[in-house]
């Protein structure tokens, strides 16, 4: 048997290079529309850095906003979990108790969670890795069927 942690990795081509990941991807996505075996392809992002923007302010209340929301959910989760299994008691009385529970829940632990960084972040952001340059390798073997089909794009 194979140890797949020492599997060796095929020798692979460039294709082509692009500025981003979506004229890469658009490749790769014209390969499989012309029923390349896409497996021997894979996408590498060159030069990687982590962008992250600044969405906005967090203050306590919206912490505890935020909190509630994602409390509210997992609240109708189990209350929808409940509800599959058969009871006396009425379906919508789980369902609301359930998003009640949920809600009051998450406010208070995104309010303690907000409050414990003691004002360290006191904003919103999301991240993103982001690649200088994106390169399409081919296995070798695969290569010049690749080739062929890029060449008429």
């Amino acid at each position: 048997m194979t140890d797949p942690m020492h599997a060796r990795t095929p020798e692979t081509l460039v294709l082509r290079e692009y500025d981003t990941y979506a004229e890469a991807q658009r490749l790769v996505d014209r390969l499989s529309d012309d029923g390349f075996p896409v497996e021997h392809v894979r996408i590498v992002g060159d030069g990687l850095h982590s962008v992250e923007q600044v969405t906005g302010r967090m203050t306590k209340g919206r912490a505890t906003l935020y909190g509630a929301g994602g409390g509210a959910w997992f609240g109708l989760l189990i209350g929808l979990l409940f509800s599959i299994f058969p009871t006396d008691s009425d379906m919508l009385v789980a369902l609301l108790g359930s998003l009640a529970i949920g809600t009051f829940w998450g406010a208070v632990f995104g309010f303690v969670a907000h409050w414990a960084t003691g004002g360290d972040r006191d904003f919103s952001s999301v991240s993103r890795l982001l690649a200088t340059r994106y390169t399409v390798h081919v296995d070798a073997d695969y290569f010049d069927d690749a080739r062929k089909i890029a060449d008429r794009i």
